[in-house]
């Protein structure tokens, strides 16, 4: 049975809503441990990723665990505890490699999102997970138009505006970007032409509505250019959309209880948008897409 890809991610991402299901802890689970240690930090010290444990079947490991609460294994039961232990895969010891394809569907966000991609129309995609605690490395890069931002974006922009925050001139062009931890804007003068970095509070025709978190003027309304468009480089999970290139460092788990042609837990994402003007049924949108899960 084929289903709807935009169905299958939903449903996997309902399936991972709890992390025992799939990720466990970030060490591996020691079912017969009476106390567990402090699991390691997501990030160790080299950059690298902890992921912990995947369990081919959920079902298996909720069953197991309802079992350990209520007593009724201890870890004497062979019958029990070999299947559990043949259940769990710790995703730490997966070597990492590097795909690349077209983006054929999201669903999430920068923790715990995924990504469903492939090299060509006719392969069955690959399904990458970023790490639940939202510590995967993403990057979204190119140009779209003005229509993508969202309230909760930040743009860096040059503008000028009078003592009221108003525009003084149309904004044709602008940046979407990703501020690092702790970043303070520089305040808005009036009547200068200036760099500004604003989060948008509202977007409603061409009229952007912005907030500057330094400075007296911290409330911004500019107005658009009709052809206005957006450079992006950020780490923002919704500006991904099908069709966008993707490139990902990651470990790749093709056997039991993976997704599609394999479930991929991503390390690093890059996405590059197509060019400006290329036809949007250049690839086909994921809601008219199928594929068999295993």
């Amino acid at each position: 049975m084929r289903v709807p890809f935009v169905f299958l991610l939903a449903a996997a991402l309902t399936a991972t809503a709890d992390p025992k299901a799939v990720f466990a802890q970030a060490a591996p689970y020691n079912p017969y441990a009476v106390t567990q240690e402090p699991p390691p930090p997501p990030v160790a010290a080299d950059g690298t990723l902890h992921w912990g444990t995947f369990y081919k079947s959920a079902a298996i490991q909720k069953s197991y665990e309802r079992l350990w609460n209520l007593g009724a294994c201890r870890g004497t039961n062979r019958a029990i505890t070999e299947p559990v232990e043949r259940n769990k895969i710790v995703i730490d010891n997966l070597p990492e490699a590097d795909f690349q394809g077209t983006v054929r569907g999201t669903a999430g966000t920068l923790a715990g999102g995924l990504l469903a991609f492939s090299p060509g129309p006719a392969s069955d995609p690959w399904v990458a997970t970023l790490h639940p605690a939202g510590v995967s490395q993403l990057t979204v890069t190119g140009q779209a138009p003005a229509n993508v931002l969202k309230p909760g974006m930040t743009v860096r922009l040059r503008a000028s505006v009078d003592a009221k925050g108003r525009g003084l001139a149309l904004v044709d062009e602008f940046e979407i970007v990703t501020p690092p931890a702790g970043f303070t804007p520089d305040e808005v003068r009036p009547n200068r032409s200036e760099a500004i970095v604003g989060t948008v509070v509202r977007i409603r025709g061409t009229t952007l509505m912005l907030h500057v978190d330094a400075g007296r003027i911290r409330r911004l309304s500019l107005t658009l250019a009709p052809d206005a468009m957006a450079t992006i480089n950020a780490s923002q999970f919704e500006l991904i959309a099908p069709g966008d290139t993707i490139k990902v460092t990651g470990r790749l788990w093709s056997g039991e209880g993976s997704m599609s042609a394999g479930t991929i837990f991503a390390s690093k994402v890059t996405v590059t948008k197509p060019p400006a003007g290329e036809p949007a049924d250049a690839h086909p949108p994921a809601d008219r897409l199928g594929v068999n899960r295993p």
